[in-house]
């Protein structure tokens, strides 16, 4: 004689078994299999290296800053200026440079100007109480302003060769960008911090509940801080590979960069209201991003089309993981209905 107790827990495993099977962050890394299956098969061109190492280094910029972005919004905030900066540090970049100055001066410099940006948020936010969204709007504004202050409409482009090659070019005669080096080892910094130490578990709380936290002794406001300055550090530092990688530095170099980085971090399932997400769905995230650009425009998208696709899969990444999490809560209030009933009842349904 079955127990009905022991086939409803059994029942109710499965289901948290099958759950987690198909968080939103699993669904994209399956995606992102399936679209490079498909395109390895389907689309022209492709799989070759040159091909692959292009649709590495366009996704780099995105890459780059998706990582801080990810602990930010897992904190419950977000950065908009993140072009904007990446486009002030590769002005400052071609100013100095054409004002004669080394470049292994220059670089240093750019990522310090990215602290500074990234400070002038963070104590916005978390000194005044600003909404971030609003903040970084006006920041977005003013350090593209600056940027085309410093630089005008001039675009240098005499960078030294060395710094160019590692830019661009690839690792033998493999499809891996140099660039994707010094990506992989922040990369992992990142994972190790946002997944396995207490300043990771800080920022989920922060992102869950900014009371509960502060109850429980997490220094919300420097960890926020901490993050802005970051996600302006690493903005900086893409500014000056966007510079190298296209070899040219222009004011308006990352125009809509963020708008990328914000999709592809949705996309890979962090919760725009903090507190929820991984690492690892956001680079899948990206890759689909990148991917699914590189292939549209293998067969002659549009790219008006392609921007009017990055915005649906923009709303799509922040509607689709609401309504899983919605219908995911239902289904749980209707098991634990059924687990409330007494074994007489279950045995007569």
């Amino acid at each position: 004689m079955t127990d009905p107790m022991a086939d409803n827990k059994a029942a109710t495993g499965r289901g948290f078994a099958a759950r987690d099977a198909l968080r939103w962050d699993t669904v994209v890394g399956a995606l992102l299999v399936v679209l490079l299956v498909c395109s390895f098969s389907l689309v022209s061109n492709f799989g070759n290296a040159l091909n692959l190492s292009f649709l590495i280094g366009n996704t780099l910029p995105i890459a780059l800053i998706a990582l801080p972005m990810t602990m930010l919004v897992v904190s419950g905030e977000i950065d908009l200026s993140v072009g904007s900066t990446a486009g002030l540090a590769g002005a400052v970049m071609g100013r100095l440079w054409n004002g004669g100055m080394a470049i292994e001066m220059i670089i240093p410099l750019c990522v310090l100007l990215g602290v500074v940006c990234g400070l002038v948020n963070g104590l916005l936010v978390t000194r005044l109480g600003l909404p971030s969204l609003a903040v970084t709007i006006g920041t977005l504004a003013a350090y593209r302003g600056i940027a085309q202050i410093v630089l005008g409409s001039n675009s240098v482009t005499d960078f030294p060769q060395q710094y160019l090659n590692f830019a661009s070019d690839r690792i033998g005669g493999t499809f891996v960008p140099y660039a994707a080096i010094p990506w992989a080892v922040l990369l992992l910094i990142a994972v190790v911090l946002l997944h396995a130490t207490p300043i990771g578990r800080s920022l989920f709380a922060v992102g869950a509940s900014q009371e509960a936290a502060r109850f429980a002794g997490i220094r919300v406001k420097r960890l926020k801080l901490s993050m802005f300055v970051a996600t302006g550090t690493i903005s900086a530092l893409t500014g000056v590979f966007w510079a190298l990688h296209y070899a040219s530095a222009r004011y308006d170099n990352a125009t809509g960069l963020e708008l990328s980085v914000i999709a592809a971090v949705l996309l890979g399932g962090i919760d725009f209201d903090g507190g929820k997400g991984t690492l690892g769905g956001a680079v899948a995230g990206v890759f689909l991003l990148g991917a699914l650009q590189n292939v549209m425009s293998l067969i002659n998208v549009s790219s008006q089309s392609q921007t009017l696709i990055t915005g649906v899969l923009l709303v799509v990444s922040v509607l689709a993981p609401r309504l899983a999490r919605q219908a995911g809560r239902a289904r749980a209030r209707r098991k634990a209905a059924v687990g409330d009933m007494p074994p007489t009842a279950l045995t007569a349904v």
